[in-house]
């Protein structure tokens, strides 16, 4: 028997009243965010880009929309404007505080306005406020972004999607940071502020993508252009995406062309100005390099946001790792979730890297599954405690997505201890988290390397293959002939490795004219020169990209303990302009449109990062509360779902529901790594027990503690404060008056811990 199926009439199938979760139409309404335009221009190695987001207001009161969204860890944001009712606000950047301040009081006025503030480097969150029923509203970023170049390609990459990361630690007490998933934590106290709620699978689309890319090679050959994610649509030298794209992955644009040596200056816009920007690019002559023996140790992340072709691609990234070792060299494979494991019959030590060592570990990786949670920090301390040979290159490579929510404290907690040893990253994501993998690779002088396909897998690891190798040129160093570069804002040279330009980024003084020297030490052990005269430039990306820079490198530093430098940062980011984590855009409209302020506010949900199946993997177990859910994931047992709570901000239709704020569990161990308050307070107490020592005993006792605060500030890369007590400590003196300055000293270092997080002001 065969039966007709005929369609339903549209008034036949509307929902019932009081509809939810998972209806056509809600009470709530649609979502706030209508649309994403991406538009941007690719000029040589550089792309200036314009971000569109459009807000509307579905419902019956004014409205505040909260939207959590990733930008290139790299971009400079520059500019942010708001635009309604035929208005146009031009944003101020304002210390992060302040802006708060002013937009809160906007709100409560009744005044149109939005606020544009980093958390991550790749993560930003916009809240525009007082939306009145029916209206829309437009906010618009602009930024600039270097395009990392290498073996020929540059790549442009621009993410579009927050994935889920895993938030460790023990929940705080008091307000959230954010209105997330996941409760804020001691290792993650911002945790509330990076977990936007996920969109339920299945969802209908609810935001319209559109993204464009004109191609300018400004007199390069260009040979090729592809994308590897995106399907696009090639108009001359212009890409698009098609429509019905989603926001559920990184889009991908590599360009193939020549790239050349060159120093390019350029001088401040200002009238009259006696300074300016220079970018150095050093294309290494193409150059076989036998090196030293080394010690790799290859860190691989198995945790469940793992699952699926990322742990395909992992266990092949990891073992064409194992297999360029030679017999020469020594190694160590850490596989970890929740646990850290290692191969049978290897130890938890560096191994010989014979044939046979290396089949027992090619071995153990191939059984990998993924499972768990992504418990980072303590592989990575295992993986620095292995490299302390001073005899052979030391070598660190992570694999991962890197998709964890403590970036600063496994930031802060390793930096001593890689002094000397290259980090490499591989992120394995089609939504990684460039932003953290770039920064623990620059800890180490090493380089990230993202795979976004298992197509793209082998294209990469030939790029590790070289870099696990040793550089062409080592040790670095530049010498100015007729430029006045300014020593403090130029970036490190580093070394020069096979295939990938050496790019050195600065401000100079004076007249826009002379000539770089970079000279250091080839393999062979010769001196190696080559020198670069500049050229008159008119590119303004160019600063805003090395101030964008030189704030990461100070983010960076006050991450791993120097809370001295909050200062300095807020100065630099409003100087040139730029976005950065203790700054923030705001804009306001004069006009009041809402008396009594916003009545309703809705964080908007984002998507489910492309090849993350359902249920969505140990790294966010949380966002599954109030839903059913398998007792185990990918070999891990999840945590029983949490009540849902009744929340200020409403859960958009179609998300995940926020869970309430967990029981707080036991206090967990202390760190064993140094920490600066941990520092302070350990000498603080040694200081006072000593204060009733005879004179020569604690005359000794300050030149020990010059000694250790010394060898600390240098773990650190430089502590301002920290090297201020030291040589006022060395100065010596009359003992009482320094007993009390330093005692002093150390009581203000501790005090620069304690202040109120940024993320909170």
């Amino acid at each position: 028997m065969i039966t007709e199926i005929t369609a339903l009439r549209p008034e036949e199938c509307e929902p019932v009243p009081g509809a939810g979760l998972g209806a056509l139409v809600t009470d709530r309404g649609n979502l706030p965010l209508e649309s994403v335009e991406v538009t941007a221009g690719v000029c040589g190695l550089a792309a200036g880009v314009e971000v569109v987001q459009t807000f509307r207001n579905p419902h019956e009161v004014a409205l505040e929309a909260t939207y959590v969204f990733p930008l290139p860890d790299r971009a400079a944001v520059t500019s942010f404007t708001m635009e309604a009712d035929g208005r146009v606000v031009e944003g101020v950047l304002k210390e992060r505080g302040q802006a708060r301040a002013d937009y809160d009081q906007a709100l409560a006025e009744g005044r149109r306005a939005a606020i544009a503030e980093e958390d991550r480097p790749d993560v930003f969150t916009i809240r525009v406020g007082n939306l009145v029923p029916g209206e829309r509203v437009t906010v618009r970023l602009g930024l600039d972004q270097p395009l990392p170049y290498e073996d020929g390609a540059a790549t442009f990459r621009f993410p579009l999607v927050v994935a889920p990361r895993y938030i460790p630690g023990v929940p705080l007490d008091g307000d959230r940071a954010g209105d997330g998933w996941a409760d804020d934590t001691d290792a993650v106290p911002d945790a509330s502020r990076i977990t936007p709620p996920v969109l339920l699978p299945g969802f209908p689309n609810p935001v319209r993508l559109s993204l464009a890319v004109s191609i300018d090679p400004a007199g390069l050959d260009l040979r090729e252009i592809r994308s590897s994610l995106h399907v696009v649509q090639e108009e001359g030298h212009t890409v698009r995406l098609r429509p019905d794209e989603r926001l559920d992955r990184d889009f991908v644009l590599r360009l193939t062309f020549d790239a050349s040596t060159s120093l390019a200056l350029v001088p401040d816009p200002e009238d009259g100005s006696q300074e300016g920007t220079f970018a150095l690019t050093v294309v290494p002559d193409p150059a076989q390099v036998t090196g030293r023996a080394k010690d790799v140790v290859l860190v691989l992340d198995r945790s469940g946001s793992m699952t699926g072709w990322k742990m395909v691609a992992a266990r092949r990234a990891a073992a064409r790792i194992v297999d360029t070792l030679t017999g020469g060299d020594r190694f160590a494979v850490l596989s970890f979730d929740t646990v850290v494991e290692w191969p049978e019959g290897l130890g938890e030590g560096l191994s010989e890297a014979g044939d046979r060592n290396r089949y027992r570990a090619v071995e153990h990786l191939a059984r990998l599954e993924a499972r768990g949670g992504t418990e980072m920090l303590a592989p990575l301390e295992k993986a620095a405690a292995l490299l302390t040979s001073d005899k052979r290159d030391r070598v660190l490579v992570l694999v991962t997505d890197g998709q964890v929510g403590n970036e600063d404290q496994i930031l802060e907690r390793l930096a001593p201890r890689l002094t000397g040893t290259r980090v490499h990253t591989v992120g394995i994501d089609r939504a990684v988290n460039a932003g953290f993998l770039s920064r623990l690779a620059g800890l180490g002088a090493g380089r990230c390397e993202l795979v976004e396909s298992e197509d793209r897998l082998d294209e990469a690891m030939e790029h590790i293959h070289r870099r696990i190798g040793s550089p062409l040129v080592t040790d670095l160093t530049l010498e100015a002939d007729g430029l006045d570069p300014v020593p403090e804002t130029v970036s490190r040279p580093g070394s020069l490795y096979p295939g990938v330009p050496l790019v050195v980024r600065g401000r100079y003084r004076g007249a826009a004219e002379g000539s770089l020297a970079v000279r250091g030490t080839d393999a062979s052990g010769h001196a190696w020169e080559r020198r670069v005269a500049g050229s008159l430039t008119d590119s303004p990306a160019t600063r805003a990209i090395w101030a964008r820079e030189r704030l990461r490198t100070l983010e960076d530093r006050y991450a791993t303990g120097d809370h001295l430098l909050e200062e300095e940062i807020v100065a630099v980011s409003l100087r040139y302009g730029v976005l950065c984590r203790f700054t923030a855009f705001v804009a306001i409209d004069s006009r009041v449109v809402a008396e009594g302020g916003p009545g309703h506010h809705v964080v908007q949900p984002v998507e489910q990062p492309s090849g993350w199946g359902y249920p969505v993997p140990a790294a966010a177990p949380m966002m599954l509360a109030g839903m059913a859910a398998p007792a185990s994931y990918g070999g891990a047992p999840l945590p029983p779902p949490a009540p849902v709570a009744a929340a200020p901000r409403a859960a958009a239709p179609g998300a995940f529901p926020k869970r309430a704020r967990a029981a707080k569990p036991a206090p967990a161990a202390p760190p064993a790594s140094p920490q600066l308050g941990d520092l302070v307070a350990e000498e603080l107490r040694g200081l006072r027990a000593a204060a009733s020592l005879p004179a020569a005993d604690r005359r000794r006792h300050l030149e020990d503690l010059a000694g250790r605060l010394a060898v600390f500030a240098l773990s650190l890369g430089g502590h301002a404060g920290l090297e201020a007590l030291v040589a006022r400590l060395r100065a010596g003196g009359d003992l009482e008056i320094l007993w009390r300055e330093t005692l002093e000293g150390l009581e203000a270092l501790g005090r620069t811990g304690k202040r109120r997080s940024f993320w909170r002001r």
